[in-house]
């Protein structure tokens, strides 16, 4: 198993996010995280992916226990998270952009406001992930003036320019068209096979692009596991669905744990 958690419980003052969750994450897995508003997947996510540290229970990635590590460390070991640097660094272009990660993962974060065209590696492997991405054409692109699909899609390279064993992602084609949200789930398929990727868990709130990705689904309400099976299996329970996609009104959220 890649991924782990056990027991994980979150309190913000007396206010409980998540109460008792426990996942794991195998390889080959593409992992979808569903849930109505206020489920508990943000801080899940957030938990998972070292930063915030859990109240209780345990996170353990590649036999290591990981709660509360940071971002940095994590990637270090394998573990990435979309960084969403086109809205950290708006004027920086694509290439600078991807530039940055890869040189996160290089180790060399003193190079990043320098001069990085004269630094062959990490120039080569920003232009890679530019291509693996349809984005090398736009390279020298503003991330400020890419269409919301490019936007998104150097959201998603920019994780995958750390050559992750495991890629975590929130909300990857929020905001985006119905088509252009199949061009950059495709397009995250395809990479994640190219680098040799082995695993993808993502929070979702598109039931098709869920149900047309994911070999498994993890229902969250109010701060538990719902649900945690095959697509097939979770369209077949209508108590699920009624509560994932608001069909059914949801009692009111426990205070405390």
């Amino acid at each position: 198993m890649i991924l782990e958690a056990k027991g994980l419980r979150k309190l913000y003052g007396e206010f409980c996010a998540l109460d008792g969750v426990s996942l794991g994450i195998d390889a080959g897995e593409f992992v979808s995280i569903v849930g109505p508003n206020g489920a508990g997947k943000s801080t899940l996510i957030n938990i998972l992916t070292g930063v915030v540290r859990p109240s209780a229970g345990t996170v353990r990635f590649k036999d290591r226990e990981i709660g509360g590590a940071g971002p940095a460390r994590l990637a270090r070991l394998g573990m990435a998270r979309s960084f969403q640097l086109v809205h950290v660094f708006p004027d920086l272009t694509v290439l600078e952009t991807l530039q940055a990660a890869v040189v996160a993962r290089l180790g060399r974060a003193a190079r990043l406001f320098r001069s990085l065209a004269r630094d062959r590696e990490v120039q080569a492997g920003a232009l890679e992930v530019a291509e693996l991405f349809g984005l090398a054409d736009k390279r020298h692109v503003p991330a400020r003036q890419l269409p919301q699909g490019d936007k998104k899609l150097l959201d998603v390279a920019s994780a995958f320019a750390l050559k992750p064993v495991i890629i975590l992602l929130d909300e990857p084609t929020s905001g985006v068209s119905t088509a252009d949200k199949t061009a950059i789930m495709d397009t995250l398929v395809t990479a994640s096979k190219r680098i040799g990727l082995r695993a993808i868990v993502q929070v979702e709130h598109d039931m098709d692009i869920v149900f047309a990705y994911s070999d498994r689904i993890i229902a969250l309400h109010q701060g538990k596991v719902l649900a945690d099976a095959a697509p097939g299996t979770i369209l077949a329970d209508q108590r699920v669905m009624d509560t994932v996609i608001g069909r059914k009104a949801a009692s009111p959220r426990a205070l405390s744990c």
